[in-house]
């Protein structure tokens, strides 16, 4: 069973040109499918997935309802589940694919965390501008802030991906799919900052080509990146309203809230589908209705 996710994996590397972050979930989504298989079912080998049925797979989900699992971590299983067997159905592994009707459970759609500009502008300003680290964490903050970029996109960012002078930066989104995202003057001004005057203390090798780098001198990892962020958020004060996208989310709200085009703003943050940026069009309505209430005299 196992060297038939391999092959699976491999194709969605090499066929579909998926991200090794998506890569990683699905394998690992499928791989504890498989061992509840092997443990619950009895299945030791790949043939026998013929013998599963849209009540196994059903069965499954629910296991993991019981062991307490978001909808959302649910969802996620299913469409990998589902992805993972319609592989084996074309590649004529299995006679049918046992998922083709089963439809994934219906997600609450919880509205992403996101800070004031108030707050952004005092967590931008938490770092010491007087060490190398400091220098490059606010030109990390204000480049996520400027962008909307997803923080695995900022860590991937390589310096053949600025372009200062015209003002705008070239990122690889989910599916290796290319956006060109404009940079505000303020961004520039510390990305030129920190090129000139912290990244050469933390670059192990002239030859580095990662444009943010830890200590070691080699790209920082999303992990690296999330300390950061939480220690300028715990002496803020505000770590529980923080996560790793919040400002990416408050990008998008606060351009909604000051006018911006739907359309573009689902262009800048790489969304595939529109409704995945209508959801930033309800925290915007509610800053409308509280400034409402405030302001008008029979509210």
């Amino acid at each position: 069973m196992y060297s038939y996710l391999q092959n699976f994996i491999n194709y969605l590397s090499v066929e579909r040109g998926l991200a090794p972050n998506t890569l990683e979930s699905y394998g690992r989504d499928l791989n504890q499918y498989l061992t509840y298989l092997k443990e619950k079912k009895g299945l030791k080998n790949a043939e026998e997935l013929s013998t599963t049925t849209q009540a196994t797979v059903a069965g499954y989900l629910l296991n993991l309802q019981a062991k307490g699992r978001a909808t959302s971590t649910i969802s996620r299983s299913l469409a990998a589940i589902k992805s993972f067997y319609h592989f084996l159905a074309r590649e004529m592994i299995i006679p049918k694919d046992p998922t083709a009707n089963l439809e994934a459970p219906k997600q609450e759609k919880r509205l992403p965390k996101v800070l004031s500009v108030e707050s952004v502008l005092k967590l931008l300003e938490q770092p010491d501008l007087k060490t190398p680290a400091g220098i490059r964490d606010r030109a990390m903050l204000e480049v996520l802030y400027a962008t909307g970029l997803r923080v695995s996109e900022l860590v991937s960012l390589r310096l053949t991906d600025l372009n200062l002078e015209e003002g705008y930066i070239r990122c690889l989104g989910k599916g290796s799919k290319e956006r060109i995202i404009p940079l505000g003057s303020v961004a520039v001004k510390y990305l030129q900052f920190y090129l000139n005057h912290a990244r050469k203390f933390l670059a192990a090798t002239p030859g580095e080509e990662t444009l943010f780098l830890n200590h070691h001198g080699r790209g920082l990892t999303r992990q690296g990146f999330w300390k950061i962020i939480k220690k300028y958020a715990e002496k803020l004060g505000i770590a529980d309203r923080i996560t790793p996208h919040t400002l990416r989310h408050s990008f998008a709200t606060h351009l909604l809230e000051n006018g911006a085009d739907l359309r573009a703003v689902q262009e800048m943050l790489g969304h595939v589908d529109i409704s995945t940026t209508q959801i930033y069009t309800h925290l915007t309505r509610g800053r409308l209705k509280e400034v409402y209430d405030k302001a008008h005299p029979r509210a």
